[in-house]
């Protein structure tokens, strides 16, 4: 990774795990994801945009494969996704040959602005939501 995308990665990393992700995880109409940590198995939520499109979620991972929730979907894609206050289980799946910025254009702008202006290294995310009589 050249050496001003790793700068830019470790900065907007702190800022989110220090400011961001704590103000607005207690936000609740924040969408949040919620997946199970590959080494503690806790449950680990984090914010993120995206957009439900029938029985899917889509998102885009502005660090990728860098990204602790990506590595935690790839040990376990297990997930709880939280839109409009509601949980609803499912199955993600990392697209890495989706056009993450194509697909940025389909979702809200707010978010899909600054996955753009402050990404790395842009990843689809798919969410297979589970029937809703079957969520927690």
């Amino acid at each position: 990774m050249p050496r001003l995308a790793a700068f830019k990665h470790r900065a907007v990393t702190a800022l989110q795990r220090r400011v961001v992700n704590p103000v607005s995880s207690r936000n609740p109409a924040q969408t949040l994801i919620e997946t199970t940590g590959r080494v503690s198995g806790e449950p680990r939520r984090t914010p993120v945009g995206g957009s439900r499109v029938g029985s899917e979620f889509w998102l885009v991972s502005e660090h990728g494969e860098r990204s602790q929730y990506v590595r935690n979907i790839r040990a376990d894609p297990r997930v709880r996704v939280r839109v409009k206050g509601r949980w609803y289980a499912g199955t993600a799946h990392p697209l890495p040959d989706d056009d993450a910025r194509a697909r940025l254009r389909a979702l809200p702008r707010g978010n899909s602005a600054a996955v753009a202006l402050f990404g790395t290294d842009l990843l689809t995310v798919r969410v297979d939501l589970e029937p809703e009589w079957s969520t927690s």
